[in-house]
């Protein structure tokens, strides 16, 4: 019963996006933007307990791959493991964004950000699956405005790691990850992107210890604007570190 959920979630999800979509492709009057992006960003889980931890984020975003500003991204949180399978995290985001593309924002601009959590860890096979589900209240201070505008987005991401050099993925080995996350905006604020964007990654990656993962990638990451008509399909180099470190079993 649990493989069959694992399984048809994301085919669901995936059907609630192309719904989104198509409904916006309708519109005569959409346009279309492609970004060159490279995304450099690390990942830490850290454990202080049995039960709690930390998570600690930061992801540097740039447009040209390197050369010009796109985003600067800060995230933390406090998890709880629910289960061992199971991890709660209630946590804070600051993103600052700039312009960028074809139709950029008329200047950079902060976003505050409140999140909660659940991820679920599973299997299938040699396959070892993550779902997450994140909520988001989001504080977004447009260029020129005086105060801060109020949105809801829900988020589901399945991501997949297949390990390449055996049946389990081991200290100094390579391995295959591949996710897929799409957004979902909701409440009064939110009137032509209901469907906000998906996100589609494949990466290679290296166990480098029992604590430290890299990964190197592709993300086409399919945006549609708030205004509805804008589209961006934004070609991104990722660069992952993952650090997690257990300082209960220090103790």
């Amino acid at each position: 019963m649990k493989r069959t959920y694992y399984t048809l979630l994301p085919v669901l999800m995936l059907l609630v996006q192309v719904l989104f979509s198509n409904t916006s492709y309708a519109q005569s009057d959409r346009v279309y933007d492609q970004n060159a992006n490279g995304w450099y960003m690390y990942f830490g889980d850290h454990r202080f307990t049995d039960k709690w931890g930390i998570h600690t984020e930061a992801q540097l975003r740039r447009n040209h791959i390197i050369k010009d500003p796109q985003q600067l991204l800060l995230r933390t949180g406090i998890n709880y493991d629910l289960t061992p399978a199971a991890m709660f995290t209630l946590g804070y985001g600051y993103i600052e964004t700039h312009p960028y593309g074809d139709y950029p924002a008329a200047d950079k601009f902060p976003e505050q950000r409140i999140y909660q959590q659940l991820q679920v860890k599973g299997s299938l096979g040699r396959l070892g699956l993550n779902h997450r589900y994140r909520l988001e209240q989001r504080w977004v201070k447009q260029p020129g405005a005086e105060d801060y505008t109020f949105l809801n987005r829900a988020r589901y991401m399945v991501k997949a790691l297949l390990p390449l050099a055996g049946n389990t993925l081991e200290v100094k080995e390579p391995f295959l990850a591949v996710y897929d996350e799409v957004f979902v905006g909701f409440g009064k604020h939110v009137k032509h992107n209901i469907f906000d964007q998906n996100r589609a990654y494949i990466a290679l990656g290296y166990k480098l210890s029992n604590t430290t993962s890299f990964e190197l990638g592709y993300l086409n990451q399919f945006i549609q604007k708030a205004n509805g008509v804008v589209f961006e399909s934004n070609h991104t180099l990722q660069v992952s570190i993952f650090h997690n470190l257990n300082f209960a079993a220090q103790e």
